[in-house]
């Protein structure tokens, strides 16, 4: 059995990946993955924290883990259909097997523009219902609410066979203001 995810200092290790810190938070933590099972189970912590209405923003390079995070976050949140990247499709929609909300699984890597290129998706319809997580979501679709997590993995660049993660996990706004991260990291 591997061991869990572990704390993480993200003054160790620096990233062309976009901080979080740019953007006022409530609440964070840092944890440590060192497997895509680790990426996984952190998925399925964070959904139990998760509810309709929530918007979750991944950010990192590419092959980072954002889907492998978000397949995590399906078999937590209980939905129908295996979670795949929705790159070439943009977005998919797993409903719940159960009472839960459904996950809404977008990939914006080939969007170029804002909020109003991401329109055709009516995010905005679905946010109330859902859980909405975007991939390369960062400059896109933060106008769609004032509450959301941004989650930013890092990981080595260039020809490596190093599966170490650094996941930075913050809460923004009024949601968030009471929600304690640091489950993430038992």
């Amino acid at each position: 059995m591997e061991a869990p995810a572990a704390p993480h200092n993200p003054a160790e290790t620096e990233s062309s990946v976009p901080s979080v810190s740019s953007v006022p938070s409530v609440s964070s933590v840092e944890i440590t993955v060192t497997s895509a099972e680790q990426m996984r189970d952190l998925g399925r912590r964070l959904a139990k924290l998760l509810r309709a209405g929530d918007l979750v923003m991944l950010n990192g390079e590419l092959g980072a883990g954002k889907t492998t995070l978000t397949r995590g976050l399906g078999e937590g949140l209980g939905v129908r259909g295996a979670v795949t990247s929705p790159t070439f499709v943009i977005a998919r929609v797993h409903p719940s097997l159960g009472d839960g909300p459904p996950l809404v699984h977008v990939d914006a890597y080939r969007l170029g523009g804002g909020l109003d290129e991401m329109e055709d998706l009516d995010l905005d319809v679905s946010l109330s219902d859902s859980v909405i997580v975007v991939e390369w979501g960062e400059g896109k679709v933060e106008e769609l609410t004032d509450d959301r997590l941004n989650v930013v993995i890092h990981r080595a660049v260039g020809d490596t066979a190093d599966e170490v993660r650094h996941v930075t996990v913050a809460g923004l706004g009024e949601r968030w203001g009471t929600v304690d991260l640091s489950v993430l990291s038992a």
